[in-house]
């Protein structure tokens, strides 16, 4: 079992940046691949990004387009998402998720733990 605990999120104005954050505790972090998801308030949670424990990643380009960036450092079992260029749009809750496993899934129901999110507010 692994537990995660996001930070880094914020209030920021349109154009802006933030890096989020998420650490990992538990079992080996190398073995988990990771992802981010994002949900705004009455909205489904979406996909956002994912990566492998070799640095592998794959993003939903229609909302991203360049503009995230996921990354993760095995040694500090930590994960990271850096969010350029942000857009009122992008104001939602960040969660960070973890399943045994390759990379290639970008629905929540194949994430087996969670964290408990961190707020994104972008201001225009």
């Amino acid at each position: 079992q692994v537990q995660l605990v996001e930070s880094g999120g914020g209030l920021v104005q349109a154009g802006g940046s933030l890096r989020l954050s998420c650490a990992a505790s538990g079992r080996t972090f190398s073995s988990y691949a990771m992802a981010w998801f994002r949900q705004a308030p009455g909205k489904e949670r979406e996909f956002v990004a994912a990566i492998g424990w070799s640095g592998g990643s794959i993003y939903d380009t229609d909302s991203v387009k360049g503009r995230f960036a996921i990354s993760r450092d095995n040694a500090l079992s930590t994960m990271y998402l850096q969010v350029n260029n942000l857009k009122p749009e992008d104001t939602a809750v960040y969660y960070c998720a973890a399943r045994s496993g390759t990379y290639q899934h970008t629905t929540p129901s194949e994430y087996d733990y969670w964290g408990q999110g961190t707020q994104v507010t972008v201001s225009s």
